[in-house]
């Protein structure tokens, strides 16, 4: 109880003004992890994780304006959950707008043929193709049949089907 009684009192108006900030800014970053590509937010580096410390700290002093009361941060981490539950819901029912959020798979092989402008629009290597091959125990992108970049940017694999002989007599 003396807790509470130690807080400073926040205004409505302040309140209203930070749950807006959060909102704001909770769309500022989903576009903007959505235009810099779903792989680099799927395969973090040692520099990215240290690039989301420094972005989470940024907009927490944005969202709290500098404030670190308890009303302030409740209002902002409540709004970053109703906010996240929004766009989940609205995603789920228009399937367009999820695959303008979320993406879509990207096809990169097809029958053994590197599709080379789409590997190139999605930030794919020769290296990284030929690495995700290897993985999946395939040779290399001519022994696949396809090579598919998943939204949650994983590198799919299907191998081609080995030659059957030719049946005798046929």
């Amino acid at each position: 109880m003396t807790l509470f009684l130690a807080l400073a009192p926040v205004s409505a108006t302040r309140v209203g003004e930070q749950a807006a900030k959060t909102g704001i800014l909770v769309i500022v970053l989903l576009i903007a992890f959505r235009v810099t590509g779903r792989r680099e937010i799927a395969q973090l580096t040692m520099y990215d994780l240290a690039m989301v410390i420094a972005l989470s700290n940024a907009v927490q002093n944005a969202m709290t304006g500098g404030l670190g009361n308890f009303e302030i941060g409740l209002v902002t981490s409540t709004t970053l959950v109703v906010t996240a539950w929004g766009i989940s819901r609205l995603i789920a029912r228009r399937p367009r707008l999820a695959a303008e959020v979320l993406g879509t798979p990207t096809l990169l092989v097809n029958d053994g043929r590197v599709l080379k402008a789409r590997c190139r629009n999605a930030n794919v290597t020769s290296e990284e193709l030929a690495e995700a091959c290897r993985e999946h125990g395939v040779g290399g992108p001519d022994d696949c049949h396809l090579a598919v970049l998943e939204v949650d940017g994983s590198i799919s694999v299907v191998p081609r089907e080995p030659e059957k002989p030719a049946s005798p007599g046929g």
